[in-house]
């Protein structure tokens, strides 16, 4: 892991795997780090170049200036991957990271290959949802939310089976800056890729946790649904984040799409 200085902020970032595979991009949800990836990477080392970064005012990035606009989270994973020298990459957005992706795509269609959507949507939530975190993370901090959040996340089975996971996840939310949270639930508050959605042409997946509590699997559906020729595939035993709860089923997905797609090489997992 390392650190560069990209579209004004510093990003927290891991770059590894072969040099001559093809590279895959990891982008994740609000009020998380690319932790979430470890397992799936984990999975997927060898078959490409795996490149991880934390979103500003998220993990170990610069806050840089909140509230944001989605352009300045889209912005800065263009301006990454320039840096990086990469040309063309497969993208894998969680939540907030997909609209993300999907905002890469619609400015900057020279970087994308194929999109793996996670748990996202063309728009998420509405202005009502969205101010209100907004006030209650800038009046109260994230752990007053916190408990809401996770039941979103996660399924009842890893919550009342895995007190110590869970305690886990919960301080990597809780230790989010409540500006960078509060900022980029503004950028989602103010997306709609509706549109765009529907001009998207490269090879597209959509995953979704069966029992998602913030993008559901109906939602994820209709997401697919605008976005010519994707697929979708719902995730049995995964909440919001199945990076965490189902890592080999993501692993598997990813790996059998970029395959079919030629996206990818090597041999199954």
């Amino acid at each position: 892991m390392h650190f560069m200085a990209v579209n004004g902020v510093t990003l927290h970032v891991s770059d590894s795997g072969p040099s001559d595979k093809p590279v895959l991009v990891f982008s994740n949800s609000l009020g998380t780090d690319f932790r979430i990836w470890d397992e799936v990477a984990e999975r997927l080392q060898g078959h490409f170049r795996l490149v991880c970064y934390d979103k500003r005012g998220h993990g170990l990035s610069d806050l840089g200036t909140p509230p944001y606009v989605m352009d300045d989270h889209v912005g800065d994973l263009a301006a990454l991957l320039d840096a990086l020298a990469i040309e063309r990459a497969v993208i894998c957005g969680l939540s907030v990271g997909g609209l993300i992706a999907q905002g890469l795509y619609a400015s900057r269609p020279d970087l994308v290959r194929g999109l793996v959507l996670c748990d996202t949507a063309h728009k998420i939530g509405n202005d009502d949802l969205w101010n209100d975190r907004i006030a209650a993370v800038e009046a109260q901090g994230i752990a007053a939310i916190a408990e809401g959040i996770l039941e979103r996340w996660f399924t009842l089975a890893l919550r009342s089976g895995d007190p110590v996971a869970l305690a886990g996840w919960r301080n990597m939310l809780t230790r989010t800056p409540a500006a960078g949270y509060a900022g980029t639930s503004a950028a989602i508050r103010d997306t709609d890729f509706t549109a765009a959605a529907a001009a998207i042409t490269v090879p597209t997946l959509c995953l979704v946790g069966e029992e998602d509590g913030a993008t559901p699997p109906a939602l994820v559906q209709e997401l697919a649904a605008l976005i010519p020729g994707a697929r979708c595939e719902v995730i049995a035993g995964a909440g919001h984040l199945p990076c965490i709860e189902q890592p080999g089923v993501v692993a598997e997905l990813i790996l059998d799409f970029t395959r079919g797609a030629g996206l990818a090489g090597g041999n199954a997992l």
